[in-house]
């Protein structure tokens, strides 16, 4: 029987597993394998709302045993380090504990097919000290990581009958990760008070986001930019477009005037890229992102038995520009990659991806939502604010839980979701 791995269990490589489970493995004419160097899923574009303490990811993430043991595929939990493409097959690093004891030794899977969805990194462009002194936004890992030094934060803020000074907190980026995160820290800050911190209050929190372009949200229409930065600054965050971030340390981000932006946390997401390790390899034409090349197919341009989707692949259009690294992308990627995986087995010819641009929303919290919808949503870019804007933006999440769990199990998952989001707390305290 045929292997299939696919390693990375982000929105595309999670969507491309449910359906390749469902059309080949339940057939028993291939042998499905999920690699994955984490025990849990949860959306990208959730994590910072993780980081925030707003989701939990033991209720708002998937497992992913749980998820193969009801779709009939394996996983492998593991950390890819090799890919063998003379003989077809990967290797996982061995995996150890906290106290650096062996759990599983290095391990060797053989392939027929690769599917790499292994997403990307958060890209520094080696400014000095922001690896030292910055937290990403990269993975459930990181984004808990931030979560309990905010927490650290907000404690020391409360105590009673100490002058303590207020939170700094500096995103440098201000993209949909830093406006988003800026919004939810606002929101929680406020949200304390009610669980057990009286002391605690926006008023005692400074959020800046530093941008060295031109204008925040520099993707998306100039009139959702104009948009978000009215209410964030609405809610007292600082907004510094056009400034330039040369180093990072303890204290916080320096910048191109050799100012000192201080900052107790501090949050680099400013642009991404394939992992360093994809280059390293050596066995994938790739571009400035790292990404990987590949053909009208999503395969590679060096090796037709792998194929590669979302952040990590890079696929250039027809107008010369690459397809960006979102969500919407990864998700149209993993639908034809899987079909043309399955048409390979039914000896069909394969299907030309071609990207679509559905629009762009930005959720600021409980206070605002803006974004443009395009292509087949609507007739024309249309823009959209306020309820609306927020309905489109949760419908996309519960898009990708379809897709992973099926009609008939995501509507249930949403049901319960809904009533835990009212008889639940609203803030993670652990």
């Amino acid at each position: 029987m045929k292997k299939i791995i696919v390693v990375g269990g982000g929105a595309g490589g999670l969507e491309i597993v449910k359906r390749l489970s469902q059309k080949l493995g339940r057939k028993n004419k291939a042998e499905i394998i999920l690699v994955d160097k984490s025990q849990n899923h949860v959306w990208k574009p959730l994590l910072h709302e993780v980081a925030a303490g707003v989701i939990d990811k033991n209720s708002d993430g998937i497992n992913y045993r749980i998820h193969a043991v009801a779709n009939k595929y394996q996983f492998q939990l593991g950390n890819m380090c090799h890919i063998d493409k003379q003989n077809q097959q990967i290797e996982l690093a061995p995996l150890y504990d906290e106290n650096e004891q062996l759990i599983l030794p290095k391990r060797t899977l053989k392939y027929d097919t690769l599917v790499l969805a292994i997403g990307s990194v958060c890209n520094d462009f080696g400014t000095p000290g922001v690896a030292e002194h910055c937290y990403f936004l990269d993975s459930l890992a990181q984004a808990e990581s931030f979560h309990k030094a905010l927490l650290n934060q907000l404690l020391r803020i409360n105590q009673k009958g100490v002058e303590s000074k207020p939170l700094h907190v500096a995103i440098v980026g201000g993209g949909a990760t830093g406006t988003e995160l800026a919004a939810q820290l606002h929101h929680v800050a406020n949200l304390a008070r009610a669980y057990g911190m009286p002391e605690m209050s926006a008023d005692k929190l400074t959020v800046t986001i530093i941008e060295a372009g031109e204008r925040i949200l520099p993707a998306l229409p100039e009139k959702i930019t104009n948009s978000a930065r009215q209410a964030l600054t609405k809610l007292g965050i600082k907004v510094l477009e056009g400034t330039k971030v040369t180093a990072a340390n303890k204290e916080g981000f320096v910048t191109s005037d050799n100012e000192l932006i201080e900052a107790d946390l501090m949050v680099w997401s400013a642009g991404v890229k394939a992992p360093d390790f994809i280059t390293q390899l050596g066995i994938f034409e790739t571009n400035r992102a790292n990404q990987i090349l590949v053909t009208p197919y999503l395969k590679s341009t060096l090796d037709e038995h792998i194929y590669a989707i979302g952040d990590c692949c890079g696929f250039q259009q027809e107008d010369g520009s690459w397809v960006p690294p979102r969500a919407q992308s990864a998700h149209q990627m993993a639908s034809t990659a899987a079909t043309n995986i399955i048409n390979e087995f039914n000896h069909k010819p394969g299907q030309k991806y071609q990207y679509k641009d559905y629009g762009s929303l930005v959720h600021l919290s409980k206070y605002s939502t803006v974004g443009n919808l395009m292509g087949a949503l609507s007739n024309s870019t249309m823009f959209i604010e306020g309820r609306l804007a927020k309905l489109v933006y949760v419908s996309l999440y519960n898009m990708h839980l379809f897709a992973i769990h099926g009609w008939f199990k995501g509507i249930f998952i949403l049901f319960f979701r809904k009533v835990r989001n009212i008889v639940g707390p609203k803030l993670k305290l652990h």
